[in-house]
């Protein structure tokens, strides 16, 4: 399973930001930017979920108030009537994308409104600004900002730990922060708006991973990690005067504070040896609980206890659920029921196999039970029932052998919250999603409870590079931790990720541009192939051949026709081949570590980018040659394309604030350039479909253009500029990939470093012509039709088919649905390319956005799997609505 969020995107920002290049030619231009953007709307393409969620904050004076924060990705709050997430920090822009991190959040118990959140991603040198606490009246709609004086980590060791931040439930102008780095605890006196250090604090925690780590990631001091008020020891408009904090210190984890911060002291008795990744104060109990790990997670954690600290007495029980001996975890995720003092649950975060651990207790931990137990190894009896169905990805596709299952009931389950409103519902975060159940107390009373995604809303995958082929799906995504996904619908999560391999990240991914069923992808896997090829447009994969060396996916291109591929992997130079890859030839002319892409008309002119010089190939990747053109960005943040239906049409985006940096375009292949004097700075370009009477593709770009930072587009072959996006919707850092939908008019495709697949569609109807395919509304067509049906694969119980569809009539389709009847009660599982339904034995599929058009004389597929019994016969008459069909 995925252990490692994703840092490729940072490290490529670094790079840009610190590389040194020289200076770029200039070049003449009379080119304009409009500021003003164009009406658009802003989605997800729907994946649910693809992250960690290492926090759970309810409000605990207001029903159905929530919030999630994610390491990477923003923050979120719950949405009770539709069930969903809403993003908070879009509004994050480029310079501060480390914001996007969110180390922690509060939610005020006094003035429900207010919400604050703790932000920023690294504490080392690859987030190069400081740390800061966000504040909102508004429940997170707008925020307003306080820099900190250091740094804090979203996506650092210990981020699960916590809540580092706090505010005072009985005076709500008063919070606190736990900070990292051995910077102490800090505090706020004004609702958030200025802060200083607790300078009689006793300890700034001395917790390090990894010492020797000399990139700074893992040898930072994790700190203070979390602050606890006991609310029972405070008025109404006078300071909580029990205060608790947890420090990263294994000798020393816990402090107190009795009156309101003027003093701490170590509490006595605790146990050593330990990190509190959790102290929750359950005040009508009595109790400060504490869940113990001996490392920091949310990865590693190898053993573990439990503790209940009595605050009247200051007695110490342990009430761990399983002896130290037995554990290979750490316990983290802890929770109590704030309507039945007493019931408390805790996870065993870091177990990795078979799966994670949820622990409850109704009597203060005095017993415990297990979400799951063996009955004979390895067998096991589940508590729960899991309904993945909303995101049947989560099962990566596997049929593991007990005692594993899939979907895992989780990992890195560092957030566990029961509803205080509600003893039924609780919410956990895994590495992958956000979980939930409605029916807890069923585990009481010795019934199953439900667990299901409640994740919707909430997208929080890495992007390194999107496609969007000209026929088939409209989107191919390479992603971090989950590998990618083929998106036949924007609107609803695919039924499973890129498997045959299963990447742990896709780095690359290229489809050949006139035959665009071939697809390759490259990525990273702790074991097995680096490459991946699909002749179906992605619905379908099988492994390719590594060379030797091969150790990271690093960039692959196909050929236009399909015919071969050249791919720059990590480990070894750049390799070709014909075919699909069985063996490869290493390129020469090319240094090893070079972006590759191909020429989408010429099947044999490759192209490389490498350290400021971009080098060319005609002989299918055999040999390159290095262009004699000067002023390219020297470092290697770039990425660059070449234009379909025009050889030896380019674009290259990329470069450095010290340097060369911008956008600059080859009409002859790469041999001499033309810097755009009107683009101060790009990072990523892509294009899309042409509007009406231009004569040259729409161009999209996430840039810097008139001294303004955001996602750009152009009509007119980057004459003139228009912003597309606003201030609301900047998404952090948008450098990895860009691209245009090459059916639908201003459709564009932004990659996010956390915030998963963004698009937005233009207002301006008039600018592309035509009918959006993905218009749900478009009429059904009747008409001539013809159908072949094709069983092609069979086995015991299970079928897989494919059906095409053709348009036999004088007249284009703007959308279709066909029906036919089973003859022996078979029964569909899965479709790709149409959406299906089934009532009985009749079953009825239509179309997905990208393929509702249909010319006269052009036919449509799709395929499925599904179940039989005995017999396997054929369906005989099928119809376009109310249309037959002639059966071929």
């Amino acid at each position: 399973m995925r252990r490692t969020r994703i840092l490729t995107a940072v490290l490529a920002l670094a790079a840009g930001l610190l590389a040194g290049t020289p200076p770029a030619l200039a070049a003449d231009s009379t080119a304009k930017v409009s500021l003003a953007a164009d009406t658009y709307t802003w989605k997800n393409a729907r994946i649910d979920g693809g992250g960690f969620v290492p926090g759970i904050v309810f409000n605990r004076s207001e029903k159905n108030l929530a919030y999630a924060r994610t390491d990477i990705g923003g923050a979120y709050r719950w949405q009770e009537s539709s069930k969903t997430w809403t993003p908070l920090l879009d509004s994050v822009g480029w310079d501060d994308w480390g914001h996007t991190g969110v180390v922690s959040l509060a939610s005020d118990a006094v003035d429900p409104n207010k919400v604050y959140a703790a932000v920023g991603t690294y504490t080392n040198s690859w987030d190069p600004k400081n740390g800061a606490v966000m504040r909102s009246s508004n429940r997170g709609a707008n925020w307003q900002k306080t820099d900190l004086p250091f740094k804090l980590g979203g996506n650092m060791p210990g981020r699960g730990m916590g809540e580092r931040l706090a505010v005072d439930p009985n005076k709500n102008s008063v919070l606190y922060l736990g900070a990292p780095s051995g910077k102490g605890l800090w505090r706020s006196t004004d609702s958030g708006v200025s802060w200083s250090q607790v300078a009689n604090f006793p300890n700034v925690g001395n917790y390090q991973q990894d010492p020797s780590d000399t990139s700074g990631y893992a040898s930072d001091n994790q700190g203070i990690v979390w602050v606890t008020f006991d609310e029972s020891t405070g008025t109404s408009g006078n300071a909580t005067r029990a205060i608790y904090v947890g420090v990263a210190d294994l000798q020393n984890s816990v402090y107190r504070s009795t009156d309101a911060g003027a003093t701490w002291t170590r509490l006595a008795g605790q146990p050593a040896g330990y990190l509190a990744h959790k102290g929750v104060l359950d005040a009508a109990g009595g109790y400060l609980y504490l869940s113990y790990s001996d490392k920091g997670g949310p990865y590693d954690g190898g053993k573990g206890q439990v503790w209940r600290y009595a605050t009247a007495t200051g007695t110490w029980t342990n009430i761990s659920p399983v002896a130290e001996a037995d554990t290979y975890y750490g316990f983290s995720g802890l929770t109590v029921d704030r309507q039945k003092p007493g019931t408390v649950m805790a996870t065993a975060y870091s177990s990795w196999w078979p799966d994670t651990q949820i622990f409850r207790s109704t009597d203060s931990g005095a017993t415990w039970t297990r979400a799951w137990d063996y009955t004979s190894y390895p067998n096991r009896a589940n508590r729960y029932t899991m309904d993945v169905s909303s995101s049947p990805w989560l099962t990566w596709g596997a049929n593991p052998s007990p005692p594993e299952q899939a979907p895992k009931l989780g990992w890195m389950t560092e957030s566990l919250e029961i509803d205080p409103f509600d003893s039924n519902r609780m919410m956990y975060g895994t590495g992958a999603t956000l979980y939930g159940t409605e029916n807890l107390t069923n585990w009481d009373s010795g019934g199953q409870f439900t667990i299901k995604p409640m994740v919707q809303g909430l997208e929080e995958t890495a992007v390194n590079d999107l496609a969007s082929p000209p026929s088939g799906a409209p989107l191919l995504s390479a992603l971090g931790d989950v590998g990618g996904f083929r998106h036949t619908d924007l609107t609803k999560v695919p039924s499973m990720m890129f498997t045959s391999p299963n990447f742990t990240t896709t780095t690359s991914l290229d489809f050949a541009e006139t035959n665009a069923t071939t697809v390759v992808r490259v990525g990273n896997l702790d074991s097995g192939p680096h490459i991946a090829f699909s002749t179906d447009n992605g619905a379908n994969w099988f492994a390719g051949t590594d060379p030797s060396g091969v150790s990271g996916g690093g960039t692959a291109a196909a050929a236009s026709d399909g015919s071969r591929f050249v791919w720059s992997p990590d480990g070894t130079g750049v390799q070709y081949t014909t075919g699909f890859g069985s063996s490869w030839s290493a390129s020469s002319g090319i240094p090893a570590g070079a972006i590759v892409e191909s020429d989408r008309v010429d099947a044999k002119t490759f192209y490389g980018f490498k350290s400021g010089k971009f080098y060319i190939s005609s002989d299918g990747g055999a040999t390159f040659t290095a262009s004699a053109a000067t002023g390219l960005p020297s470092g290697d943040s770039v990425r660059f394309k070449a234009l379909p239906g025009v050889k030896g049409d380019v674009w290259l985006a990329g470069g450095a604030t010290d340097g060369a940096y911008g956008l600059w375009h080859s009409t002859d292949g790469g041999t001499s350039w033309t810097k755009l004097s009107n683009v101060d700075q790009a990072d990523a370009v892509g294009f899309g479909k042409a509007a009406t009477g231009a004569s040259y593709q729409t161009l999209y770009t996430s840039a810097k253009i008139g001294g303004v930072r955001g996602v750009f587009r152009s009509t007119d072959k980057g004459t003139t500029w228009t912003r597309i996006n606003d201030d609301a919707h900047q998404w952090g850092w948008t450098g990895a990939a860009i691209t245009g939908d090459p059916r639908v008019y201003g459709r564009v495709y932004v990659s996010t470093n956390g915030r998963g697949v963004i698009y937005g569609d233009t207002s301006d109807t008039s600018g592309g012509g035509g009918t959006d395919p993905t218009d749900p509304t478009d009429p059904t067509p009747t008409g001539a039709c013809a159908v072949t049906y094709k069983i092609t694969n069979q086995w015991s119980g299970g079928f897989q088919a494919d059906v095409q569809l053709s348009n036999t009539g004088s007249s284009s389709w703007t959308g279709w649905s066909l029906a036919w009847t089973f003859p022996n009660a078979q029964t569909i599982s899965q479709t790709w390319n149409a959406e299906s339904t089934q009532s009985g034995s009749t079953v009825t599929a239509k179309n997905v956005g990208w393929n509702a058009n249909v010319a006269a004389g052009s036919s449509v597929g799709f395929g499925f799997t599904g179940s039989w019994s005995g017999t396997n016969g054929k369906p005989t008459a099928f119809k376009l609505g109310d249309q037959a069909c002639t059966v071929a």
